[in-house]
């Protein structure tokens, strides 16, 4: 099975798309259509950073308010992907990826057109919740469809679209804002996606082959239940409990949360006692490569996820820059990050795990002499002062996405692809949506008494999850070529 899998593939490049496709292999244009299905409720999640002094100013929102503009993107996206990557291996991944983009695309359409910040945050729980449906396609495709070298790639490519997604949201969220189409404001940020989705949707329509899997489980409704009460209930309190100067019932949501968790923990580890597949499967979990590579991924998400929120609002609300400057302030940022994307699949396979922590080094640095720079000069801090530090955080940034992405799936089975794809960008997700809620509202909490010390306090407690990133790689399972190719037989 494996020889002609390999033959299949082989051959690939050498017919059209829609051919390979049919055919049941994944053109490299496939790759990049879905990648690009992937981009954009990533980027989405991000593209709202810059804008928020923009919406908060049309709208009238309170800072609660625009946390949840975020936040409830996250908490919906978290939630379901798990049962997205579990729809698409019963139903059908094309479909399932098809179906989710067109909901997509009209959540964007209600977010753009928003009358109020209510109906805002309305229509970006729904577009976060069909983004959970579309981006487990992406990864369960590729880990059913390619193979070796050809999968690692993809994988790779994966994470690091998700990181230049959030850093080139917040750059295009910044020349749409301050171009002000027809005095519209922020709200191109989300129309934008309307006219990309569309296309995307007309050739992944002719070039993403079918795919399903053969041993489909059913679908968990008690667990899917329970971790979404359980993520609310967590979230919920610690993105609203700052404004509204912690009220008993945020202590009381916290309190509930820890229960919802045990409870979920139990219920979970029943049902796969049963011999059912629960929603976050305990087996799946304790693999190696689950266990070790989820805990940094989650970790890493809650640093990089506040770094986005609190790094936009303090270029616009600390150094005064306008949405158009503040998303070019990130730019640096971005051009690393997609310069380390294009090679780190080679460096992380010659050198494996010294090549994580290697970048988070890197990052380290750059943190650090971001923080050096804002606080010796503040508030007289320049853009270009910052273009070196935010390019070291971009370039380590771009080996930690593709190393730990890599490493996460390595051996998840091809049955399972599609539950262990939604596990990883759950706890990824969940990780950026608990870094805004966390850390952003340390933020707040601590900026209007000064701006340049609030940012500088977040950075620490970011610097201190990566310093431990890099100590952690060594916990990994090694990378390189031996692996990938045992790997793809055990799939096969």
């Amino acid at each position: 099975m494996t020889t002609s899998t390999s033959s299949r593939h082989a051959g690939a490049a050498a017919r059209s798309p829609h051919a390979t496709a049919r055919a049941g292999g994944l053109h490299p244009a496939g790759v990049f259509i879905l990648l690009a299905g992937a981009f954009l409720p990533i980027m989405d999640f991000f593209i709202t950073n810059v804008a928020l002094p923009s919406i908060d100013a049309s709208l009238h929102a309170s800072a609660s308010s625009l946390e949840l503009v975020i936040a409830g993107y996250g908490v919906a996206y978290a939630t379901l992907l798990v049962l997205g990557g579990r729809l698409g291996d019963r139903f059908g991944r094309r479909r399932i990826f098809l179906g989710a983009l067109v909901g997509f695309v009209l959540a964007s359409l209600a977010c753009g057109v928003a009358p109020s910040v209510g109906a805002l945050i309305a229509a970006r729980i729904v577009q976060g919740a069909t983004a959970a449906l579309l981006i487990p396609q992406v990864l369960a495709t590729f880990h059913h469809v390619l193979e070796g070298e050809r999968k690692s790639r993809a994988v790779a490519l994966y994470g690091a679209t998700s990181g230049i997604a959030a850093v080139v949201g917040q750059l295009v969220g910044g020349l749409l804002v301050s171009a002000d189409i027809a005095g519209s404001s922020w709200r191109p940020i989300f129309l934008v996606n309307v006219p990309i989705g569309v296309v995307v949707l007309i050739v992944a329509a002719r070039i993403v082959p079918d795919t399903r899997s053969h041993h489909p489980v059913g679908i968990d409704l008690p667990g899917t239940v329970l971790f979404a009460a359980t993520l609310t209930a967590l979230l919920v309190p610690l993105t609203e409990g700052h404004s509204l100067g912690w009220p008993w019932w945020t202590w009381l949501m916290l309190a509930v949360a820890v229960v919802l968790g045990a409870v979920t923990y139990v219920v979970e580890k029943r049902t796969e006692r049963r011999g059912e597949v629960p929603l976050l499967p305990p087996s799946l979990l304790r693999l190696p490569s689950m266990s070790r590579g989820l805990t940094m991924v989650f970790a890493f998400s809650i640093g990089f996820g506040a770094f986005m929120f609190v790094f936009a609002l303090t270029v616009q609300n600390g150094l005064h820059a306008d949405a158009l400057h503040s998303g070019l302030a990130i730019l640096p940022m971005a051009l690393l990050f997609f310069a380390g994307s294009l090679v780190a699949p080679r460096l992380i396979t010659r050198f494996g795990r010294a090549a994580l922590s290697a970048g988070a080094v890197v990052q380290l640095a750059g943190l650090a002499s971001l923080v050096a720079v804002l606080l010796g000069n503040w508030p007289h801090v320049s853009l270009w002062a910052m273009a070196l530090p935010l390019a070291l955080v971009g370039a380590g940034q771009s080996m930690l996405f593709a190393g730990l992405f890599r490493s996460v799936l390595a051996d998840v089975p091809t049955h399972m692809a599609g539950i262990g794809s939604g596990v990883l960008i759950t706890l990824q997700q969940s990780g950026l949506a608990l870094g805004v809620a966390t850390l952003g509202t340390l933020y707040l909490a601590l900026a209007p008494h000064n701006v340049a010390h609030a940012f500088a306090a977040v950075e620490y407690v970011q610097m201190g999850i990566v310093a431990l990133l890099a100590v952690g790689a060594a916990a990994l399972p090694g990378f390189n070529k031996a692996t990938s190719a045992a790997t793809s037989v055990v799939d096969a």
